[in-house]
């Protein structure tokens, strides 16, 4: 792992006050610059200015979820946010535990992870979500996926990406309930034992289709997803993460990388989309 330059470490001392910066980590994520002080705390630097006007809303929301009596852990802002030297960030508690390994999984506790995320009363927390399809253009995401992101694809995969952005939009409306929107396997922490301990980032929380987040859920193997979840949200679940792998590109075009930026996410999708259509490269 990267260290921080000094321009990072600078602003996580301003919000640390008083803690050693040694060992201190740079995480780089598609958003924000992470300070990650192991068994202390992260420091959450906003990159660009999308990312920083939806900051506080977001540290509002970690306020919020740490209050509902999750049966694991979240992150909790230690401050309030702040702007130093021109950026826009926010300290919050550290979560013990590691990612876990690829294509395992128990399904009952995958299962209660969907479960307790479907039994929060989203009244409380409604006003700071994020808007379905958060990741990609929120409201523009058909559009921006379909005439923005798709033509940028080679021509042997244009007609694939947009049956599977189809077919999502032609799925059947389900009943809403809270969606984390990325339980991606660094945003779950567990414990040596395979307890959860831990779920991180909330930034992309809305109210929207659960299979959303069992379709996230597939790094543990869509074996164990198909017994976590009943047989229709299995099946959507299915739809959504053929999209997945589609909506880099749009975020990265709605999030004002630029062109280079871009390109590197749609040479990222061309390798994921070949190579799961099984075919050679």
């Amino acid at each position: 792992m990267p260290l921080p330059d000094h321009a990072l470490l600078d602003i996580a001392a301003e919000l640390l006050p008083g803690i050693s910066l040694t060992g201190a980590q740079h995480r780089k994520g598609q958003f924000h610059d992470v300070v990650a002080v192991p068994g202390v705390a992260a420091v959450r630097i906003a990159r660009r200015e999308a990312a920083a006007l939806e900051l506080p809303r977001r540290t509002e929301l970690l306020f919020r979820v740490a209050q509902l009596d999750l049966p694991f852990k979240t992150p909790i802002p230690l401050g309030p946010v702040a702007t130093i030297d021109g950026r826009t960030a926010v300290a919050v508690s550290w979560i013990d535990g590691a990612m876990h390994p690829k294509g395992s999984g128990d399904p009952s506790k995958l299962r209660g992870v969907l479960e307790a995320l479907a039994s929060i009363d989203v009244a409380l927390i409604e006003d700071v979500l994020d808007e379905p399809h958060a990741y990609a253009g929120r409201g523009r995401w058909e559009e921006l996926l379909i005439e923005e992101d798709v033509p940028r694809l080679p021509a042997h995969l244009r007609g694939e990406a947009q049956r599977r952005v189809s077919a999502a939009l032609a799925l059947e409306y389900v009943p809403a309930s809270l969606v984390h929107g990325d339980l991606a396997a660094e945003n779950m922490h567990w414990s040596s034992g395979g307890d959860l301990i831990g779920i991180l980032d909330w930034d992309l929380a809305q109210v929207f289709d659960p299979a959303i987040d069992a379709a996230c859920l597939a790094w543990h193997g869509w074996q164990a997803v198909r017994q976590a979840v009943d047989g229709d949200t299995y099946r959507r679940a299915r739809v959504w993460a053929r999209t997945f792998g589609i909506e880099q590109v749009g975020a990265a075009i709605a999030n004002g990388e630029p062109p280079s930026v871009i390109e590197r996410y749609v040479e990222s999708t061309v390798k994921w989309l070949e190579q799961d259509l099984g075919q050679v490269i």
